[in-house]
């Protein structure tokens, strides 16, 4: 492996780094989503919503004050300032929490995109390398030419399996992201519905 890294010239340095950023960034996130999954509480989601139905909110406040899941956080933020704007207070506490789950991810799309290019840019340095080696020492030594055919295509090797094995968890991030975002909006939507009847009941 080693020996494959050396022949594939200078730009195999910058993959290399490329490779280090998307494998720390998926560990990151891979720790991140288990550590949310295991701070969910459905049971405590839904002994809230039984809660707020019946207008407990002090004591829905109560139970939610150390909560680490993350939808439960945005219905509360959404029911402690249900006087003032019900819906923008919980859209500001979803955005926190969408942004806090695509943290790196735009990191991890530039190498997605990086790695290739620069794979490509080692194919383009090392077919060049081998038309400077021909037009020097002439067809009589091949393995010099051929030196640089193998650097062009060892980078573009590792500029694709780079991309490739980021793009998977990539794309699971992004999906886990949209599905944690409908959960989101389908609570507080719930959360809306709520204190409609609770009004029209007022009236």
């Amino acid at each position: 492996m080693l020996d494959y890294f050396l022949k594939g010239g200078p730009v195999m340095y910058p993959l290399l780094l490329c490779s280090l950023i998307s494998l720390t960034i998926i560990i990151e996130r891979i720790i991140f989503w288990i550590r949310e999954e295991k701070n969910r509480d459905r049971e405590l989601l839904n002994k809230l919503m039984s809660l707020i139905e019946n207008g407990q909110f002090e004591e829905a406040k109560k139970i939610t004050g150390k909560t680490r899941d993350f939808v439960i956080r945005v219905m509360v933020c959404g029911a402690v300032h249900r006087d003032f704007s019900l819906r923008d207070a919980m859209q500001m506490s979803a955005d926190e929490e969408i942004a806090r789950m695509k943290r790196y991810l735009p990191v991890l799309d530039t190498m997605i995109t990086l790695s290739p290019l620069l794979g490509i840019l080692g194919t383009v340095t090392g077919i060049i390398y081998s038309f400077n080696m021909m037009g020097t020492v002439g067809v009589e030594h091949p393995q010099i030419i051929t030196a640089g055919i193998a650097q062009a295509l060892i980078t573009t090797a590792f500029g694709l399996t780079i991309a490739i094995l980021s793009l998977m968890p990539y794309n699971y991030f992004v999906s886990k992201i949209e599905k944690a975002t409908l959960e989101m909006e389908q609570y507080g939507t719930s959360l809306e519905i709520v204190f409609e009847k609770e009004k029209n009941r007022k009236m």
